[in-house]
């Protein structure tokens, strides 16, 4: 009886070992996405799987809807899923606060995506978002130097917006002063939808009786707000406007003359990149040691933080080869219902 006990509990001891093993082999990765209404998110979400799964671990998510309350639930639920690393693309930064607090407390790190979640305990991954502004303004300022301008800004939820904005007033602010620029309007866009950009669009264009020489539009999705709005008005194609992201529709606008820029930020890095480092928290190592990690303090309320910041490429009818080239898009879809001889790229 004693033998069968010990072969009994032996046979236990060597099926825990095994399970732990398993368990150990791989750490689950949970990722919050604030939505998916645009585009880019499932070009990230692709190229995040690929490298969690390429690294051994697991991928769980959850979809907030743009819901603030819901993407709290949604962390929650992550964590109660036995994630060993979050990654959160944020709804609202101020409202995720509990969140990570949350994730804190059982010594589960945070990278905070795309956004900025200013919080000292989340790792920051992200693009340079002023540089972005930057970008958007030079590409308009180069069409249009003077005249009125309109900046239809992102959701004001979101600290990416007034990054933005405030690199679009590093370049054009001196031409404001100056006279040269007159700023007509400029509004956020809750939640960065294009219905809200284009209605904010459509309130500016009626109180400047379309008087309107230059949009700074934040995104490709407000950017096609604006758009649709100058089109009612029959100004498509001649008022300038800038974007971000490499949206297909956007980079199809470019080639069509009805958008000037959009700054490419290639989310298949980002993704890959989240993936990486959530992966290397995960398995012990400090924020300060991640590759490539700085410390970054120009948020808001100015809280150090360790951060990454990847490199943002302004895309026009000029370089449009850059983004086919690279597999982001692929020529057809680009280039569709361009009339031959336009464009150099299409032909």
């Amino acid at each position: 009886m004693k033998n069968m006990t010990t072969a009994v509990l032996a046979g236990l001891a060597l099926s825990l070992s095994l399970s732990t093993a398993a368990l150990a082999e791989g750490k689950v990765i949970g990722v919050s996405w604030s939505n998916f209404q645009e585009e880019r998110w499932k070009t990230d979400e692709a190229a995040m799987k690929a490298q969690i799964e390429a690294d051994g671990n697991s991928y769980i998510s959850a979809d907030a809807q743009s819901s603030a309350s819901k993407q709290l639930t949604d962390v929650e639920s992550l964590i109660a899923q036995g994630a060993d690393a979050l990654i959160i693309l944020a709804q609202d930064a101020s409202a995720i606060g509990p969140a990570v607090q949350s994730a804190v407390n059982e010594g589960i790190p945070v990278v905070g995506y795309d956004r900025l979640i200013e919080d000292p305990n989340a790792f920051y991954l992200t693009f340079d978002n002023k540089e972005v502004g930057r970008m958007q303004a030079r590409a308009v300022y180069e069409v249009q130097p003077t005249g009125n301008y309109a900046f239809i800004k992102g959701s004001s939820a979101d600290p990416n917006a007034d990054f933005l904005f405030e690199g679009q007033m590093e370049v054009l602010g001196p031409h404001i002063e100056s006279g040269d620029i007159e700023n007509v309007g400029e509004a956020y866009t809750d939640g960065w939808l294009p219905a809200n950009a284009q209605r904010n669009m459509e309130q500016i264009l009626t109180a400047n009786n379309n008087e309107v020489d230059a949009v700074v539009a934040s995104n490709d999705g407000t950017a096609g707000g604006v758009i649709a709005a100058l089109e009612a008005q029959g100004l498509a194609g001649s008022v300038p406007v800038s974007g971000q992201d490499g949206d297909h529709a956007a980079l199809n606008r470019i080639a069509l003359g009805t958008q000037t820029v959009s700054v490419w930020k290639d989310a298949r890095e980002l993704g890959k990149a989240a993936a990486e480092i959530a992966n290397s928290l995960a398995e012990g190592t400090a924020m300060e040691d991640v590759e490539g990690a700085m410390k970054w303090s120009d948020g808001p309320n100015g809280v150090e933080m360790n951060a990454v910041f990847l490199a943002p490429v302004p895309i026009t009818q000029d370089n449009l080869d850059v983004v086919i080239d690279a597999g982001w898009v692929s020529k057809d879809v680009a280039c569709q219902g361009v009339q031959p001889g336009t464009v150099d790229v299409c032909g």
